[in-house]
């Protein structure tokens, strides 16, 4: 199995939500493992249980310190401990921008309501007060905006015709647990889901001027110009041709840029098949490790080379300015 996701966990109480972590952890097939528990309160019982379980921890009190401080000291000890992800399980802080920036899409949390409906506290009792015949709970990526960043999967869960908050929220709570495990190993894998990588390159590649996208030998391709005579300029290739990879293959400037590029990283290009004698290049895309404005850079410098004379003319007269 590749190497596994490192989480660091932040809370500010009990951590229900992190023990649903640490254990899911446990299990062989699961991508990531925890590295630390963190928390800006020294007394939070979630701590206690983290350190039952061996893993590393750090509290930090806010008390006394600007909000920009206390995150600095908070994401000093995330990056001490090696963590690539940071998953918000009860903290009670809302952080800063700074703080959310440095890790963005690489922050998670779970908030107790079908998002966006109920945004902030007291989610529970809203949910009944305005008659929902359903509650439930959201995994979304951290952005600046409290509870506003990009839902990544939700539960529901009935509101039953004597409930109250605590009885509905108990109910969440399970499903939170079971929610937000599967939620984080599907997110932190998401670069080699070959739906997932489709979905990157056809972004970037029909954003570039008068782009559109047509299969070609049952693979994904970008051409730029018309329908009826536009040339290929990318191929998006999985297990293609014998290949066991998933990669994007792109035009370079000839054979020398071609080898050069090899020589310089064997381990991401390669020569594709029945292209290569042309000078095009494949790029890997399935190691969990993709630089993406690398990819953008590829594929405008390929794109450049064969759209049409007007549109490359009139970026040769704006880069002169």
């Amino acid at each position: 199995m590749a190497d596994k996701a490192k989480i660091a966990i932040l809370l500010s109480g009990r951590g229900s939500n992190m023990a649903a972590m640490v254990y899911a952890a446990k299990l062989p097939d699961c991508p990531f493992e925890i590295v630390l528990v963190a928390s800006n309160d020294l007394k939070a019982p979630g701590l206690k249980l983290a350190e039952a379980e061996s893993i590393a921890t750090f509290a930090h009190s806010h008390k006394g310190l600007t909000r920009e401080a206390h995150d600095i000291i908070m994401h000093d000890a995330i990056v001490r401990s090696g963590a690539e992800y940071v998953v918000l399980a009860g903290y009670m802080r809302i952080l800063s921008d700074g703080f959310v920036r440095k890790w963005a899409d690489h922050m998670l949390n779970i908030h107790p309501s079908l998002l966006p409906k109920y945004k902030g506290l007291d989610t529970y009792q809203r949910a009944i007060d305005a008659g929902d015949d359903v509650a439930g709970c959201s995994v979304h990526l951290v952005t600046p905006e409290l509870d506003d960043g990009p839902i990544l999967a939700q539960t529901e869960v009935a509101i039953l015709p004597d409930d109250d908050a605590d009885s509905l929220a108990s109910r969440i709570l399970i499903a939170e647990h079971q929610l937000y495990p599967s939620t984080l190993a599907k997110y932190v894998t998401r670069e080699a889901d070959p739906d997932w990588i489709l979905g990157q390159v056809r972004q970037r590649a029909l954003a570039l001027a008068e782009t559109h996208e047509r299969p070609s030998f049952g693979a994904p391709g970008w051409r730029v110009g018309s329908k009826t005579t536009g040339k290929y300029f990318a191929y998006l290739a999985q297990s293609h041709h014998g290949e066991a990879s998933i990669a994007l293959l792109v035009k370079t400037t000839g054979l020398d840029e071609q080898a050069a590029l090899i020589d310089a990283d064997p381990d991401l290009y390669y020569i594709p098949k029945f292209y290569g004698k042309s000078g095009w290049i494949a790029i890997r895309l399935d190691t969990g490790r993709t630089d993406w404005d690398h990819i953008s850079d590829r594929l405008y410098a390929s794109w450049r080379q064969v759209a049409p004379k007007r549109l490359t003319k009139m970026i040769a007269i704006a880069d002169q300015f």
